[in-house]
């Protein structure tokens, strides 16, 4: 599973750009410096927030972002109907059972 810049400031898409701040700021005073009270090492989850924001707050980079995101979906969404499409076409319908299997039902039925 990958991470879209919007998991990383847990914002949905279509957000403000106010909220965006406001969510940027909550999270690196939640962070502080990137390191936790047990001793966790956060710098890479900072770096990714920071990244996020960069790309997010500026109307002009989010727009094809977005745009980036619609046709990655779209393209995810094909290789998902293809993929589902040839394990239809794969499979034994009941309505078209084996030979023998409908020879030995109409032996049962007569």
């Amino acid at each position: 599973m990958s991470y879209t810049f919007y998991d990383y400031l847990d914002l949905a898409p279509g957000v403000s750009a106010a909220q965006i701040e406001a969510r940027y700021v909550s999270l690196l005073e939640r962070f502080g410096y990137g390191v936790t009270d047990a001793g966790q090492d956060m710098s890479g989850l900072i770096r990714m927030i920071h990244s996020a924001y960069e790309v997010l707050a500026n109307a002009e980079t989010r727009q094809r972002y977005d745009a980036q995101l619609v046709q990655e979906a779209a393209m995810a969404d094909a290789e998902l109907k293809a993929s589902l499409d040839q394990q239809v076409g794969n499979t034994q319908r009941v309505q078209n059972p084996p030979a023998a299997l409908r020879n030995a039902l109409v032996a049962v039925a007569a």
